[in-house]
């Protein structure tokens, strides 16, 4: 089953948000396909992914921050490098099935899998805030940024439905980290805030208190995303996970 491909032009019509000059982008830059991405020309002004992310009930546009790849900046949103047709429904994936399963093929990871953390069950506007906080940090940083806006019903599946595949190193369907991604929205607070080439950028309303509860989070995140230890051992990683509002992964 694929997931479900949504045009801009038909949704963009709800958007009430007066946006900066940009594009559509198609898969390959090819005009027989249908848009995935509305990219703008420049970064956004502060407050505008804050308002855009206020208007998606009404929109179904979720903001993405989107930064390119070190030394080109056309790779991958100006040149389309987008493949929305190999991925599938995030909902035809269990998290809990997935990260067990790549926990085990890890190299990082050690002994029994040891299940998926609890839920600390934050509230939508908790979870709001911090992803407004977060998208305001990724700004003032100095990486190049731009504005992109995807059709999705969530911001879990905004990386599926626009193609992006940055973690194909680890797995080729990017429905497979928006199904983890959804959990965490739902268990933690977690929003997808930005995107690089192969960088996911999230922010989270409800982090670790303490390190016993980060080392559960942190084999999760071993098991997503492998190379995010950094040569770390997983108790020291887990560690600065504490109170941590923002979770930044990569993918060699």
């Amino acid at each position: 089953m694929t997931a479900k491909r949504l045009t801009l032009p038909a949704r963009v019509k709800a958007l009430t948000v007066p946006l900066p000059a940009g594009k559509h982008i198609r898969p390959d830059l090819d005009d027989d396909e249908p848009a995935v991405l509305w990219l703008s020309k420049t970064a956004p002004p502060p407050g505008l992914w804050e308002e855009l992310r206020a208007a998606h009930p009404t929109s179904g546009l979720w903001p993405l921050l989107l930064t390119p790849l070190e030394g080109d900046a056309a790779r991958p949103w100006v040149e389309g490098e987008l493949v929305p047709d190999d991925m599938s429904d995030p909902a035809s994936h269990d998290p809990a099935d997935l990260l067990s399963s790549w926990w085990a093929g890890s190299e990082t990871g050690g002994g029994a899998w040891p299940g998926l953390a609890p839920a600390a069950g934050p509230d939508e506007a908790a979870a709001d805030a911090t992803a407004d906080r977060a998208a305001a940090a990724l700004l003032a940083s100095r990486r190049q940024w731009r504005l992109g806006l995807v059709a999705a019903g969530r911001g879990a599946d905004a990386p599926t439905v626009a193609g992006w595949d940055g973690p194909a190193n680890h797995t080729g369907d990017t429905a497979e980290i928006s199904a983890v991604l959804r959990s965490w929205e739902d268990r933690f607070g977690a929003r997808v805030v930005g995107l690089g080439y192969a960088e996911l950028f999230l922010s989270v309303a409800a982090p670790p208190a303490t390190v016993d509860e980060a080392l559960r989070i942190g084999a999760e995140h071993v098991a997503f995303c492998p190379d995010t230890l950094n040569d770390l051992p997983l108790d020291a990683y887990a560690a600065g996970l504490v109170d941590l509002p923002a979770w930044h992964f990569w993918w060699d």
